[in-house]
This record gives C-alpha cells, structure tokens and sequence, in this order.
C-alpha cells in the first residue's frame, strides 16, 4: 500500500505499456521503427551522437634507447619490435602529409571564394553604373520633351525630327544582319 501511495504522488503510472517486439529485416525498416520510437514522445530532447574525433598519432620519440634495425646481429624478436616503431612512424608521417594537404585545400577554397566575391562584387559595381547611367540618359530625355512641349507648336515639326534621331540613337544596333552573307 505504501508504494501505491508513492507511485500515485509522483505522477507516474504504475504500469509500462507493454509494446511488441518486432524485428527490423531491412535497414528501411529499422530506421522506421527509429523514428517511431523517437515520434511516440516529441518532447523528449533526440540524441544526436558527437562528431568522432580524428585519430591522432603518438609524437615521435624524444629519446630512441634500443637503436636496432632489421639487420643481422638483432634477435628474433628484435625485428618484430622494429617493424612496428617503423609501421607507427610511416603512420604518423602519412597523418602529416595528408594534414598538410587539407590545409593547402583549404587555403585554396578561401582564396578562391575571395576573388568570386570581388569579382562579383566587380559586376555589382560596373551594371549599378550602367542602370544610373541609363536612369540619367532616360531623365534628360523626359527633361527634354517637357521642354520642347513648352516651347510652342512651330517647333513641333522640328522636335519630330530630332526625336526621331533620339530614337535611332536610342535604337539598340542588331548584333547579326539577316539575309547579308
């Protein structure tokens, strides 16, 4: 009676829902039933694994005691010992070669990625220059005709002309001819 008492005051319920037991036979499956279980209660905080560390080779040996080599005069055992202080050190300096490679790399992407934002920016630069340019050609044009409609009516043939001119001007030049060989 007393744990009774104890399980209702703590809120939890007495008994665990009893789920079957079912056997994943493809990964497929088993990620679903990951996923199920992870779904059954989406207030509980999923856990996400830590990304393993690198593997990192012991340094090389300050001081080398038992200076041997794979030649006569060591023993059997020796040679083995030797083998493995050889293995260890072509392990570590492989592991420094291929550090030195990803920071070259790496050196490289952000180099790259630093001219692709000033060359962008370049082109930012030179088409803003463009679009004021064409702004200020279209505000002097509209300047113009409001000016030249003041002027008075004898002047309208004459505008005619010139606008027509403007408009040629205007006109972009056709990068091919059609029908010219």
């Amino acid at each position: 009676m007393a744990v009774d008492k104890k399980d209702a005051r703590s809120g939890k319920a007495t008994k665990k829902e009893s789920q079957p037991l079912i056997i994943a036979k493809t990964p497929a499956e088993q990620q679903r039933l990951k996923l199920e279980r992870l779904m059954r209660n989406p207030d509980k905080s999923a856990p996400i694994p830590e990304k393993p560390k690198e593997w990192n080779p012991r340094g090389p040996p300050e001081f080398v005691r038992d200076v041997m080599g794979s030649s006569a005069g060591a023993g059997s055992g020796e040679f083995h010992v030797y083998r493995h202080l050889r293995r260890r050190e072509y392990q570590r300096q492989d592991f420094l070669e291929r550090i030195s490679e990803k920071q070259t790399l790496d050196e490289k992407y952000i180099e790259k990625v630093k001219e692709n934002q000033k060359a962008a920016e370049e082109r930012t630069v030179k088409r803003r220059k463009k679009r004021e340019k064409l702004k200020q050609k279209k505000l002097a044009k509209k300047a113009k005709m409001e000016s030249q409609k003041e002027a008075g009516s004898e002047e309208k043939s004459s505008s005619s002309a010139s606008e027509a001119e403007e408009q040629e001007d205007d006109a972009e030049v056709p990068s091919f001819i059609m029908g010219k060989r």
